[in-house]
């Protein structure tokens, strides 16, 4: 074939207009410890530090290179094209240390030479200046960022060509391209496996060839070397047939638990990727009703694991603490019928189902010495134990459903499940029962997918061999068992430069694509026979794109509007077109692919079809139930490439009648993950972007906010100057320094007492912060100006809930305008100039920012993959992004609607059903309660806890406030600290009082409480302490805050006069009432005894040793004694007790008291306090855009979405995308 050079010159290098530099890749945990690092890493210079970091880090080959490469000499192949090896044979330095590859012109070079060094030996060139041509072009468009093979070719394509780098056969075959004939590998790399895509088959059988348990080793050999696998396993029996030898079989969902295990435990030793397998069952299988509910399931016992593990190691260690409370006689502290405190424990402890077992495991424990247990615990981390001990966390499933069963759905009739060993039925069912069953999974676990049998087959174009079953792991592969395809995607936004769409270029790098694509087919080797077989017989390849939303944003043009979905659809028929037409020239050179004989009028047919698409008919289509979304020709922004797709198509069909195609498929549309970091994509496959802001990773480590690349482009084609742009991107990223910050500048600051050297910590922190309130802390100003200076305690600084803004007087409002200023608002909703019929532009999968309220629909997800799937072979990888509030029906609404326009397949995402995602529990008033229930639910879950913070103090500050001087406690205060137990939860209660007694101030904490909920207390104790000072009567609070019900509530232990309590703050107020107004209409015990007598003497109870108190004596106690206090209250006439008191009763157990002060707390009544909780990796995270799990392979919490996996934006790992 000849190739046409577009990008490079004759007799000049590759590379020629590209800079390159050398720079230092470093990736780190959350905690500061080197992951992975290299220096002098030669890449681009216009490469982004992520781009650079994960070709570095995932596809740079680390050992194994040669210093001395000798060229081998082949008489038929081109000297440029030699394959190269160790001149000793060894594939190390003669020092023994292995070399690994450091420059990025490694990478490309040995991709490009060995697709270039197989074609050429494939007959694909027609001369050897078309094969340096090729060689040329593709060196560049992998240095350009335009386009990327999927993550397998960057493992392992080249090591043999460029290196010698050889190995043992892993169990291959390949079939010979010369002779046809399948042969068993004798090398692990001379032929790559360049494939990330497999599909399997299983047959009904344990241990034969083809089997169950041979299906397992056939996935190792492809987790190994990063590939991902699917298969249909509705071939297994059910549990309930039959075994020839007699008995029942242990059934479907036995192996699959099995398959996922063995799937988990391969993970290539971090260099590749994660195993990645799809598990698909069809509705008829006896076993689907089990399957639908599997991740359910799961689901819940990681629930109960997280729970079950934090409540013992609770209430295991209250047995402790009862043991070490008790001050009689040792040997009775172990004792329940001695130990009172011990028995209330242990009674605790059965309540709550801990089993006997480890109650007298931690009696014995504590007779032997023992202090405390660690109780192993677990969190709901998507990468944790939790999560690795449950099964099917290693797989994404799906179910196939046919059009029979969607219309029994409709018609609400029964639905037959088939029994495997002799088709007969095994049971009836109502469909819609069953339908509902899938719409609960998914809204609850994502899981299952749903595959349109119907839909996937009507597109089939090689019947004649069978029907497609099975998909790859994301679903966009979707072909006959036992075949493999490898994909490549295009960045489309490289090919848009001055307002204009180069398809010239697109179509020119669409043909050299192709062609790569159809030699990889024909270098590669397969983990069994039959996949080796069946992909030379079909040759299918998956030529896509990625960066469709930051394209359409570019264009000013929404992702939910007839122009974005035109211009998508487009731009995917003319891919497809121009590839169909490549392959095409293929066959008519190296001839059709073997099974396309008895399939060519079938595969003719669905050409006609997609042919009739591109040209805009809404009907003739041929064989077709659900009839395709036609091109939208009149909504199209760019009217050439209508005229290229209807002649892209012309042709594909005209030159496949005369000659018949080279590949059975030719295009898919892959998630991305990976690749779509190498070529700084801002949208991966046809997804939307996720966020407005990104956060741009730094070479010497760290990260600096920055506005999505497209915003600004988006911004001029809408008819923004330069000065309104400019305001509203600051708008959105922030200005990043506190100078002209509106309340909190340097002016104010300089009052305050800051110098020019915090002023300057300050300045240099801000740009990497997206809250100003984390920059104000004593790690940035340092210890000794915050204690020295601003006279902050040490034991305040080092409070997490502690907010120096807040110490210093600042309100709420006038930290989030200086925030806002600073850090910006992550969204563009609100902008300065900004129009609002523009919002829609720069609309992402997810709400943006805190302010941000706007997110792409439902709907707006499967229209667009609707207006592509007309032009793909085979199916399209995507997550549909469902809100929180989204109901079953919705999901079951998402699943018809796709259905009915012929999307191949759905998977949905309703944010918040993977328990990874943390959810703050409700604390809701009575007043307002609706109002406030619907700000809650729509509040982003990191950001509940300062939502529940700033209603409390708007309802003591505003409600309940007169304008009125506020009243300073005294220095030295005195009050009392009160230890209890309300519903398993310790919590100690410290009050503060003035001169005469009054109550002024409170504090909470609670022992081993969730960050979030703990910071939250810590924030209601400054709220009300600020009300009391301003003169809001105890009373006030009593009665609004008595009687609140949430979790935690129940028994109250360690409280002579509470016993149960509604919720913590029921049990705050009704202490209060009854130690401060007297209150006993509040207490479930009554209060008994007016003098200090009641505390009980032992032997000397009922003895007087009392007499009259002086002067001098009553001067002493009222110093020390809390004459404010009325339960156990002073009597009138004081007494003094004479002889020694009593010991500490709870020695070595000291209440931990929230050390935030409230004396400056706020500075001016009536406004609310800048109280802000103290978030945690995952909160930040997701107010980030991010989805707030961490990385399984750096650990940093930078995780999206991406078609039905995750991928990571620092390090590029993925949880099984391509």
């Amino acid at each position: 074939m000849r190739i046409e050079r577009r990008f490079t010159k004759e007799n000049q290098d590759a590379y020629a207009s590209i800079d390159f530099h050398r720079t230092t890749s470093e990736i780190r945990n959350p905690d500061g410890s080197v992951v992975f690092s290299l220096d002098n890493v030669e890449v681009p210079t216009t490469w982004s530090q992520v781009a650079s970091d994960v070709i570095a880090q995932k596809y740079f080959r680390k050992a194994g290179l040669s210093d001395d490469l000798v060229k081998i000499q082949e008489d038929d192949v081109p000297e440029f094209l030699w394959c190269s090896a160790p001149r000793d044979g060894e594939q190390v330095k003669p020092n023994g240390e292995y070399l690994g590859e450091t420059s990025a012109k490694q990478v490309f070079n040995r991709l490009a030479g060995a697709w270039a060094y197989w074609g050429w030996k494939g007959g694909m060139f027609d001369s050897e200046t078309d094969a340096r041509s090729y060689f040329d072009e593709m060196r560049y468009m992998l240095a350009a960022q335009m386009t990327a093979p999927n993550s397998p070719q960057w493992f392992n394509t080249g090591l043999h060509w460029a290196y010698g780098i050889d190995g043992p056969s892993q169990g291959h075959h390949y079939v010979d391209y010369q002779t046809g004939v399948l042969t068993a590998s004798n090398s692990s790399y001379e032929h790559p496996q360049p494939h990330a895509c497999f599909i399997q088959s299983v047959t009904d059988d344990l241990v034969n060839e083809g089997g169950i348990m041979d299906l397992w080793v056939r996935e190792a050999r492809l987790f190994k070397y990063g590939s991902g696998t699917g298969t249909n396993f509705s071939s297994v029996r059910g549990s309930q047939e039959s075994l020839a030898g007699g008995g029942k079989s242990s059934g479907l969902m036995s192996f699959l638990k099995i398959g996922d295990r063995a799937a988990g435990a391969i993970k290539s030793g971090g260099t590749t990727r994660r195993a990645a397998k799809m598990v698909i069952c069809d509705v008829d299988h006896p076993d689907v009703e089990e399957f639908i509910g599997w991740k359910v399931k799961e689901e819940q016992k990681v629930a109960s694991l997280v729970a079950g593990s934090k409540l013992h190691e609770l209430k295991l260690n209250e047995i402790f603490a009862a043991i070490r409370a008790w001050d009689g006689k040792e040997e009775d502290a172990f004792d329940p019928k001695a130990n009172a405190g011990l028995k209330n424990a242990i009674k605790s402890a059965k309540k709550v189902m801990i089993p006997e077992t480890y109650v007298y495991r931690v009696l014995q424990y504590a007779k032997q010495g023992y202090a405390s247990i660690e109780f192993p615990t677990y969190d709901t981390d998507w990468d944790s134990e939790a999560y690795n001990t449950v099964a099917g966390q290693n797989s994404n499933n799906s179910v196939r459903v046919t059009d029979s069963f969607l219309k029994a759905v409709e018609n609400d009739d029964d639905w037959e499940l088939i029994r495997r060993t002799d088709g007969k039925v095994s049971k009836t069912i109502k469909a819609k029962e069953l339908w509902e069953d899938i719409g609960h999974a998914a809204w609850a676990c994502a899981d299952p997918g749903v595959q349109y049998h119907d839909t996937i087959n009507a597109w089939h174009t090689c019947p004649a061999d069978g029907e497609i079953r099975g998909s790859n792991p994301c679903s966009e592969y979707m072909f006959l068992d036992d075949t493999a395809c490898n994909l490549a995607s295009m960045n489309l936004l490289k090919f848009y430069a001055d307002g204009e769409f180069d398809a010239d270029a697109y179509m020119h790098a669409t043909r050299l694509w192709t062609i790569t694509l159809e030699t990889s087919v024909m270098m590669a080797q397969f983990p069994s026979k039959a996949i080796a077989q069946g992909s030379y017989d079909y040759r299918t390849l998956g030529l896509g794109y990625a960066n469709i939303g930051g394209l359409l944003m570019n264009m000013g043009y929404s992702y939910d509007s007839d122009e974005g979905r035109s211009m998508c659809a487009a731009l995917t028929a003319v891919m497809t077109g121009v590839s169909y037409a490549t392959s095409a020239e293929m066959a008519k050179e190296l001839g059709p692919f073997p099974g396309y004989k008895k399939n060519a009028q079938h595969m003719l047919r669905v050409m006609r079809n997609h042919k009739r698409a591109a040209l805009g008919k809404k009907a003739g289509y041929e064989g077709l139930e659900v009839k395709p979304i036609p091109l939208d020709h009149k909504n199209c922004p760019d009217r050439n490439l209508i005229k290229l797709a209807e002649s892209a198509w012309e042709e594909a069909v005209t030159l496949g009648e005369q000659h018949g195609y080279r590949n059975a498929q030719v295009s898919v549309i892959a998630p991305t993950g990976t690749i779509g970091l190498v070529m700084d994509c801002d949208t991966t496959g046809i997804e939307p972007d996720f966020a407005l802001v990104k956060f741009k990773k730094l070479a010497g480590g760290g990260y600096f906010k920055i506005i999505n690349q497209s915003v600004p482009a988006a911004l001029a084609k809408l008819g923004y100057g330069t000065a309104q742009s400019e305001e509203i991107i600051s708008y959105a990223v922030g200005h990043g320094t506190m100078g002209n910050a509106p309340d909190i500048n340097h002016t104010t600051l300089i009052g305050h007492g800051f110098g020019q050297e915090q002023l300057d910590k300050i300045e240099s922190a801000l740009p990497s912060a997206f809250d100003i309130r984390f920059v104000f802390n004593q790690w940035t100003l340092g210890a000794d100006f915050c204690n020295g200076t601003l006279g902050i305690p040490e034991e305040q600084l080092n409070d997490p809930a502690f907010d120096l803004l807040s110490h210093l007087g600042f309100s709420k409002k006038q930290v989030e305008a200086a925030n806002h200023h600073v850090c910006g608002t992550m969204t563009l909703e609100g902008a300065p100039h900004l129009k609002e019929e523009h919002y829609s532009v720069f609309d992402c999968a997810n709400q943006c920012g805190r302010i941000g309220k706007r997110y792409l629909s439902v709907d707006s997800h499967i229209t667009m993959m609707a207006a592509a799937q007309s032009f793909i072979s085979g199916a399209i990888s995507k997550t549909i992004n469902m809100p929180n509030d989204a109901t079953i029906e919705d999901c079951q609404a998402a699943y018809e609607l796709s259905w009915s326009l012929g999307v191949k397949a759905n998977a949905l995402y309703r944010d918040g059903s993977k328990l990874s995602q943390p959810l703050s529990s409700a604390l809701i008033d009575d007043e307002d309660e609706d109002d406030f229930e619907e700000t809650l639910r729509d509040t982003p879950a990191g950001d509940r806890a300062q939502v529940l913070a700033e209603r409390i103090v708007e309802k003591v500050i505003i409600k309940e406030v007169r304008k009125q001087a506020r009243e300073r406690l005294p220095e030295r205060r005195k009050g009392y600290t009160q230890k209890a137990n309300v519903g398993g939860h310790k919590v100690y209660l410290r009050t503060g009082e003035y001169q005469d007694g009054k109550i002024g101030e409170i504090f909470i904490d609670m022992h081993k409480e969730g960050a979030g909920f703990r910071a939250m207390m810590n924030n209601f104790a400054i709220a009300v302490s600020v009300g009391l000072q301003y003169g809001v009567p105890l009373e006030e609070f009593v009665d609004a805050f008595t009687f609140t019900r949430f979790d935690p509530a129940g028994m109250v232990q360690g409280n002579d006069s509470i016993k149960s309590a509604t919720s913590i703050l029921d049990y705050i107020f009704r202490e209060l009432a009854i130690s401060y107004l007297d209150r006993t209409d509040l207490a479930h015990v009554q209060p008994e005894g007016e003098s200090f007598d009641t505390l009980g003497r032992g032997v000397e109870e009922g003895k007087s040793n009392i007499q009259q108190a002086n002067e001098d004596n009553l001067a002493m106690i009222k110093q020390v004694s809390s004459t404010g206090y009325l339960r156990k209250r002073l009597p009138q006439e004081l007494m003094v007790l004479q002889g020694g008191g009593q010991g500490n009763l709870f020695s070595g157990e000291t209440a931990v008291q929230a050390a935030t002060g409230t004396d400056s707390a706020v500075a001016v009544a009536a406004q609310p306090a800048a109280v802000m909780p103290q978030l945690d990796d995952r909160a930040k995270a997701k107010m980030q855009g991010y989805e707030g799990d961490a990385c399984g392979d750096c650990g940093n919490y930078t995780l999206v979405r991406n078609g039905t996996c995750m991928k990571c934006n620092t390090c590029g790992g993925t949880s099984g995308c391509s």
